[in-house]
């Protein structure tokens, strides 16, 4: 347990070191940015120009840029917002990530509980007609891009059928519905296309056979010997979803009008706010790691093998 426990010190020491490389590159890549954070600045005369640059410290050297940004960083100090009036970044993205987080874990949800379903079903039926409509809905459903989903349950549910909000975030629970399955639609094909094929070969294991032979159902014998040893690999691919979904979300969020981080990003963007993007840049990497640190933990948790392991590799 101890060896575990110095294990998973190293992982959130190598997640703290990513996210300092991630801040540090992404800083010196704004900057390679063209133009300015003013709109206007054909309008503003040199004077006018220095005096602004001189109150973000933007006359200042790049590296002392850099050190002023890392030192307000390690003090939770992501600056202020060039574009939303001075406003703290981190107030202006306490107010967005609540429809961000929301939508995600919906998707994430809906889209790995339907995909897991799905693949279940198309591995209880391999070679029919079953297994044919899931594996075709599965590859449909990666091929087509969430935005093009978006804009379809826009036009079907939305504007047709009236059954929800075409947009905006006005209407509770319901303004969630559209974005997250245009979301989800990933999840679940990535989860039905990998359990469908863990299943497979799990069904034709050995001690699967014995335990038919021991007179089980087929679909006890799926869910209790199966889906367990299956989810193991779908847990792996966790992480590349996540990631998957934020930069998703940016244009999904967009279309759909949500006033969540991934629209925040978009803005700050067109309008060079440098603060805006280095703070939502640092929220999603603070994000991901934070997955992928818990799809280790989740490793250990479905196969108690794998934490053994570990343990007695570290020893």
């Amino acid at each position: 347990m101890k060896s575990y426990a110095k294990f998973l010190g190293k992982r959130i020491l190598y997640m703290f070191l990513t996210l300092f490389l991630i801040a540090s590159i992404t800083f010196f890549l704004m900057k390679l940015l063209p133009g300015t954070p003013y709109s206007n600045q054909d309008k503003l005369s040199e004077e006018q120009i220095f005096i602004m640059n001189e109150k973000y410290g933007l006359n200042e050297p790049v590296p002392v840029q850099y050190l002023v940004y890392i030192t307000g960083l390690l003090k939770g100090d992501l600056g202020v917002s060039f574009q939303f009036n001075n406003t703290p970044v981190t107030e202006l993205l306490s107010t967005r990530v609540g429809p961000s987080m929301q939508l995600g874990i919906q998707a994430v949800v809906l889209g790995t509980v339907l995909g897991i379903i799905l693949g279940v079903i198309a591995a209880m039926n391999q070679n029919t007609w079953i297994d044919t409509t899931a594996t075709f809905t599965a590859i449909l459903g990666r091929s087509i891009p969430n935005f093009v989903i978006a804009v379809l349950l826009q036009l079907i549910f939305g504007v047709y059928l009236k059954w929800f909000p075409i947009a905006l975030w006005n209407d509770g629970f319901q303004s969630s519905v559209l974005p997250t399955l245009a979301l989800a639609i990933s999840p679940l094909a990535d989860s039905a296309r990998f359990i469908r094929t863990e299943m497979v070969e799990v069904l034709g294991s050995d001690y699967v056979e014995l335990a038919r032979a021991k007179g089980l159902s087929r679909w006890i014998v799926a869910f209790k010997h199966g889906v367990r040893n299956a989810l193991i690999p779908l847990v792996t691919i966790l992480g590349p979803m996540a990631v998957g979904l934020m930069t998703g979300s940016m244009v999904v969020e967009n279309i759909f009008a949500i006033p969540g981080i991934g629209e925040q990003f978009v803005k700050s963007i067109m309008t060079n706010d440098y603060p805006t993007i280095m703070g939502v840049t640092v929220l999603y990497s603070a994000m991901l790691v934070g997955i992928i640190l818990v799809v280790d933990i989740l490793y250990g948790v479905i196969d108690p093998r794998i934490r053994v392991a570990t343990e007695g590799g570290d020893n």
